[in-house]
């Protein structure tokens, strides 16, 4: 039996293990991201977060979804920073690599992240919403009331449709409120709802621009309170995007490895 300490955080209801591989000695793979996963048979989250050391960065985040896939994950992203600040490899400011390269982040005060994401140079109607890829491929579909959305259902048929069956996609739904939006998301990976998705409310912040809203723009979820502030170039071109909320510890734990 191996013993593997691990640490649960969690970002507006979005629940990560994180692991300090900072040692090197952990063989992390497909195979132990959905064992530790398994809300069933392992410890239970939405993603595994391994953080090791990389020469050129402060730190390096490995992410895996439940399903043993990559990708980025903004709230895992703001998990991560915070438990890195927890490690002593970073004080209020990071630039770490991620699935889609490098970012930088700063942590405020209360447990608040203010995360940077990649620059976004496309955004596309399509037949089931408006599609945006903000590290993690997301459609936007706006709703009048985001509280009767049956989102797993309506979430699962648009993410195995013909158009997105071979790559997947994550799912958000939308309801504007003032400069305020409602956002509910069926995670690829997860393949559920989630309580919140750090990517999918930045996608659909820059959705939102196109129907007026401005920067900053508060968000609410399931799962808490984001905010997302960004440079809207032109339609389809945004820069200085910034996810910002809170990302903590709920416990630490060991479970035995066979």
């Amino acid at each position: 039996m191996t013993q593997l300490p691990f640490f649960k955080y969690q970002a507006t209801g979005n629940d990560f293990i994180l692991l300090d591989n900072t040692s090197n000695d952990i063989n992390h793979s497909v195979d132990l991201a959905k064992k530790l996963c398994d809300r069933k048979f392992g410890i239970g989250s939405d993603g595994l977060i391994v953080i090791q050391n990389h020469p050129d960065y402060d730190f390096e985040m490995v992410f895996y979804n439940p399903d043993g896939s990559q990708s980025l994950c903004g709230n895992g992203s703001r998990c991560a920073v915070n438990f890195a600040k927890k490690l002593g490899l970073i004080s209020s400011s990071t630039t770490f690599l991620a699935h889609d390269g490098p970012h930088e982040a700063s942590i405020l005060e209360d447990g608040i992240v203010k995360l940077k994401m990649s620059d976004v140079h496309s955004v596309r109607e399509m037949d089931d919403g408006i599609f945006i890829d903000t590290g993690s491929p997301h459609l936007v579909d706006f709703v009048f009331n985001h509280k009767t959305i049956n989102v797993f259902k309506e979430g699962k048929s648009i993410r195995n449709n013909n158009t997105f069956k071979e790559k997947g996609v994550n799912v958000n739904f939308v309801e504007v409120e003032g400069n305020t939006i409602h956002v509910r998301t069926y995670e690829r990976g997860v393949e559920d709802e989630t309580l919140s998705c750090g990517t999918g409310v930045t996608a659909a912040a820059l959705a939102s621009s196109g129907k007026g809203l401005k920067s900053p723009i508060a968000i609410k979820t399931k799962g808490g309170e984001l905010e997302v502030a960004f440079q809207k170039v032109s339609e389809t071109e945004f820069k200085n995007i910034y996810l910002i909320g809170p990302a903590l510890e709920v416990f630490t734990g060991v479970i035995e490895l066979n």
